[in-house]
């Protein structure tokens, strides 16, 4: 009897700490996220089941082109692409990206600028005209989806403040079939 208590005992501490270790797991390192919309078209398609690093920027910073979920309001979290961090003037002119007057490749659109016909996927614009300010402000980041002509992004909603940034994500999981890292 006395062992049968024992081991009923060992199972209950270990179901105890795999719970622990889930909770641990799923609401301070890392997170499920499902792509909701076209924003980030071609690199991410709607309904892509993703994980979200939520560690990524407490060891470290942000990095230009990083794939970030945030807060974007209180019901709902955005998936965008970092384009500016803080101190960058951003400017796009003929499809080209510019960071401090420095022209950058972006070549995840590649392939949707091959099949855009009628004009840039990127409409031309300076920080200062969509933002009202020269640079990115300490403490927030500048960003975009890939989807340009279909994304409400920092040129509608403004900068996003790393508060409101729940982390990385790279890695698609779910459909199966699109399985991969997303750059």
């Amino acid at each position: 009897m006395a062992r049968k208590k024992n081991e009923l005992w060992e199972w209950i501490k270990a179901i105890a700490i795999a719970v622990l270790l889930a909770v641990v797991i799923r609401y301070f390192l890392f997170a499920p996220i499902v792509v909701d919309g076209l924003s980030m078209m071609p690199t991410l398609h709607d309904q892509n089941r993703m994980i979200v690093n939520k560690f990524s920027y407490k060891i470290g910073d942000p990095d230009r082109f990083d794939i970030i979920v945030f807060h974007a309001t209180a019901e709902k979290d955005y998936i965008k692409r970092i384009i500016g961090l803080p101190g960058d003037h951003i400017e796009y002119r003929n499809d080209t990206l510019y960071v401090n007057g420095k022209a950058y490749k972006e070549p995840y659109l590649d392939q949707y600028k091959k099949e855009v016909i009628d004009g840039n996927l990127t409409e031309d614009f300076k920080l200062e005209d969509v933002t009202g300010k020269k640079t990115v402000p300490e403490g927030y980041l500048f960003v975009m989806g890939d989807n340009r002509r279909y994304s409400k992004d920092s040129r509608q909603i403004g900068f996003v403040s790393m508060d409101k940034v729940l982390g990385k994500t790279s890695a698609v999981y779910w459909p199966i079939k699109e399985a991969r890292f997303a750059k």
